[in-house]
């Protein structure tokens, strides 16, 4: 710079201070104070500096939603399912795990606007859902309910962990546990079940007012159940008529609950719990599930849905056949 900070302007070294001190704090996650011990300046150096970077345009703050929320595919979706809840995003579905994560942020973004202080709030496992804590800088204060036991997902986020980030943002109440969703006998299941934790949380399943559930098809790569699985058991599975799975609970191809030979092995919600939550809120993603996620719209096993454009569109092209009978639902 031909100027330098006795005109007002900063030179050179200020310059590079300022964008040394902008990366550190914005991109590395560095504290005030770390920053200043580290540089050997002052908190109010600092401070300066970062004010420096953001008015010379080396700092650009933008505040949104995670994606383009499509507010008439949304209204669509939710009128020709009679959804109380519908999220519909412009996403693209080059990758599935970025696809999976951008939905996941979008679902914590619309729990902690949809929930109250008067609500409580159910999470189920679903790797759907393990991002939606990540954005978040606030949530309201109400109990946070666990609905399921987890899968294993090496390197991934642990379904405690999650419900833990949302009792510690919002500072009410949780209700969690360290438990598998499948094990391998009824016997142990029911050990588990008998747990304080797990009978706590089991306690609070009935008080939940919006449930975080994700959606699953019967086929490999979509559903971790399904995965989780051998070949002779997911055939028994399939064999009792099983198209879907909505966080553990399995539903035909109309989205009628069914009964497996899994049930008794698995740690989740039942379908008459869910059935009896006000919101059941869904996240899901990917146009190969869209059969799995009209079967859970169309027999009311949800009755949200966060997801992209792809599988909206899909699913609202699917023809509509008269849904069964829908247990009737709690208003809050």
């Amino acid at each position: 710079m031909a100027q330098n900070s006795k005109a007002g302007v900063p030179g050179p070294a200020e310059v590079v201070l300022a964008a040394r001190v902008a990366r550190l704090y914005f991109l590395e996650d560095y504290s005030k104070v770390e920053i200043a011990q580290d540089l050997h300046i002052s908190r109010f150096r600092v401070a300066r500096l970062l004010s420096t970077a953001r008015a010379m345009g080396m700092v650009r703050i933008e505040i949104g939603m995670p994606g383009t929320l499509d507010a008439a595919l949304s209204a669509e979706l939710a009128s020709a399912f009679g959804l109380r809840h519908a999220f519909v995003y412009e996403f693209s579905d080059d990758a599935d795990s970025s696809l999976r994560q951008r939905l996941g942020e979008a679902a914590g973004e619309a729990i902690a606007d949809i929930a109250t202080a008067a609500d409580v709030v159910g999470i189920a496992w679903s790797r759907s859902l393990s991002g939606m804590a990540r954005n978040l800088t606030t949530f309201p204060r109400c109990p946070i309910v666990q609905m399921t036991g987890a899968l294993a997902r090496p390197g991934g986020d642990d379904l405690l962990d999650l419900v833990r980030s949302l009792t510690r943002l919002g500072g009410g109440p949780s209700y969690g546990y360290y438990a598998p969703m499948i094990v391998d006998d009824a016997r142990t299941a029911d050990a588990i079940r008998r747990h304080p934790d797990v009978e706590a949380a089991g306690r609070m399943a009935p008080s939940i007012g919006i449930g975080m559930v994700g959606i699953g098809a019967w086929s490999p790569g979509l559903s971790s159940i399904h995965d989780a699985l051998t070949p002779s058991e997911r055939d028994a599975v399939a064999a009792s008529g099983v198209q879907a799975e909505v966080s553990g609970v399995f539903i035909d191809s109309d989205g009628r609950p069914c009964t497996t030979p899994l049930d008794a092995r698995m740690i989740v919600t039942s379908a008459q719990t869910l059935a009896r939550i006000p919101i059941v809120l869904a996240v899901a993603y990917g146009t190969a599930k869209s059969g799995a996620v009209w079967s859970a719209l169309n027999g009311g096993v949800v009755n949200g849905l966060i997801t992209h454009s792809s599988l909206a569109r899909q699913v609202l092209a699917m023809p509509r056949s008269q849904p069964p009978a829908r247990p009737a639902r709690a208003t809050m």
